[in-house]
């Protein structure tokens, strides 16, 4: 699944990726706002919860446009860099997951 240049670039010029750094612990919460929905990422293990990720690698495909999007605004800057205290990291990942239950619901029916 390709993605337009136009689609990249709105992605990459309205910053909807997104580094969310919560202190003092320096721990990393990744996501890109997508056309529907915000998913979450995690680099290091290329995994995106988006169901293009999960349909791109059963169909043996690299990736999804959220980790292409990703790692091009790494290495041009282009993220916005969201920080949290610690103390909101229970409260972040609560939603994160209820949102990623919303999608998973969605895409059921």
């Amino acid at each position: 699944m390709l993605m337009s240049p136009e689609k990249l670039d709105s992605t990459l010029t309205e910053k909807r990726v997104k580094l969310h750094i919560f202190q003092p612990s320096k721990r990393k919460i990744w996501t890109v706002v997508g056309v529907e929905n915000e998913y979450w990422l995690d680099p290091e293990l290329d995994f995106c919860s988006c169901p293009g990720y999960y349909f791109s690698k059963k169909n043996g495909e690299k990736t999804c446009y959220h980790l292409r999007s990703l790692k091009m605004a790494i290495t041009q800057d282009k993220l916005e860099l969201i920080k949290f205290s610690d103390q909101e990291y229970e409260d972040f990942i609560s939603g994160v997951l209820s949102d990623l239950q919303e999608i998973t619901l969605d895409n059921k029916k």
